[in-house]
């Protein structure tokens, strides 16, 4: 098992410099080599991440000697990092790489040889000791470190391969299952009837934004090929770091709300929402990103693997809202977002939309990981099925 501890960095004046050129040469080099390799694609011809990396040492010396003032991994990484793109392009898994910008994703990788951790402390290359706000909270064999900047503040990723954690739940009964559906005026709701209220930063802070936006269309180097003023760059900084707490703020509410699902439930049963598409709606748009529907999925699924919980998602078009709960009968009309309750027409049920929601994901989640007779069977993730199942 891998997991990354990202802890924020104290560097001093010296060390911010030193990381602003590692991150500016492993940008140059990705840069680099994504023109080589579109060059040579142009051709008709096919190159490696394992040749770029070949040719830029035997040529850096010469062209390009400000590289080695920097850790020779941000370089070497950068181009690596290029190839996994390809490979991501190659297999439909992504659009084909971009060059990189400066000031957007600034960072550099180090592999596990070339830093130490001491404590509070990380040496790096050509650099020296740097501080850390906590120590490496995880204990097993370094793989990497990422170094990377958000706002005017730099952090370090550090992956740790670990042992297989030891599972913490056992299924007893179906009463330890819940449904989670979710929503967009609250983040959550459980099949115990449970609302989890969503945070809604980006909401809380628009007129914020919205100013700072403004202010900073009126700096000078607003307008493309004018040099940008250190009154730009100021407000710049301010208005990334508004953006950098409004992240923070939909991250620590998704963290929270999965820690204890993940914690006290051994089955969770939720929904695959089609994110992008539902965003397309104008109106819904801007309130449905904020609740951060794909950080929710992404984080229940990697912390079931651990706890041992069972994750099963239901398919985006499985009518979690319009069955009912009690009965089992299927509407044969959608129900309008603005109707929030229901009375079946076969057995009369009064429904909470949203509850109701939730307890057809979970009575879904109990008949796909327990069999008839009450034991718990081996399901297989699969998305050509109805219900996908991923198993901690």
């Amino acid at each position: 098992m891998i997991l990354a501890h990202k802890i924020k960095l104290d560097p001093n004046n010296g060390q911010r410099t030193y990381f602003a050129k590692a991150a500016g040469t492993a940008r140059f080099a990705y840069n680099w080599a994504l023109e080589e390799w579109k060059s040579r694609l142009d051709i008709g011809g096919y190159v490696t991440e394992a040749e770029l990396r070949r040719l830029l040492n035997s040529i850096k010396r010469e062209k390009y000697p400000w590289m080695l003032e920097v850790t020779k991994c941000a370089p070497q990484i950068a181009i690596m990092n290029l190839g996994a793109a390809f490979a991501n392009f190659n297999n439909n898994k992504a659009e084909f790489p971009q060059f990189h910008k400066k000031g957007r994703n600034d960072s550099f990788g180090l592999s596990n040889d070339q830093f130490i951790i001491d404590g509070k402390k990380i040496r790096i290359p050509n650099l020296g000791w740097v501080r850390m706000a906590e120590r490496l909270r995880f204990d097993g064999k370094i793989i990497d470190a990422v170094v990377s900047r958000k706002s005017s503040k730099w952090f370090v990723s550090i992956r740790v391969e670990m042992p297989d954690a030891q599972p913490i739940h056992t299924v007893t009964s179906d009463s330890q299952a819940v449904g989670v559906d979710l929503g967009l005026h609250n983040l959550a709701v459980l099949s115990d009837g449970t609302a989890i209220a969503g945070a809604k930063p980006h909401k809380a802070m628009l007129a914020r934004e919205r100013r700072l936006n403004k202010s900073l269309s009126r700096k000078q180097g607003a307008k493309e090929g004018e040099k940008k003023s250190r009154n730009f760059r100021k407000t710049q900084l301010r208005l990334s770091g508004l953006h950098a707490r409004i992240a923070n703020i939909r991250n620590d509410g998704a963290h929270k709300l999965t820690s204890m699902l993940t914690q006290n439930y051994p089955i969770i049963g939720i929904e695959d929402l089609n994110v992008s598409g539902m965003a397309k709606n104008h109106r819904l748009a801007r309130s449905l990103l904020d609740m951060s529907f794909y950080e929710f999925k992404r984080q229940v699924i990697y912390k079931s693997s651990i706890t041992g919980s069972s994750v099963v998602i239901a398919n985006r078009f499985y009518p979690s809202s319009k069955t009912c709960s009690t009965c089992g009968i299927k509407l044969d009309e959608d129900i309008p977002l603005s109707v929030r309750a229901w009375f079946c027409p076969v057995c009369n049920t009064h429904h909470d939309r949203d509850i109701n929601a939730a307890i057809n994901l979970r009575n879904n989640a109990v008949s796909y990981t327990v069999s008839a007779c009450g034991e718990l069977m081996e399901v297989v993730t699969s998305m050509k099925q109805e219900l996908n199942i991923i198993n901690g």
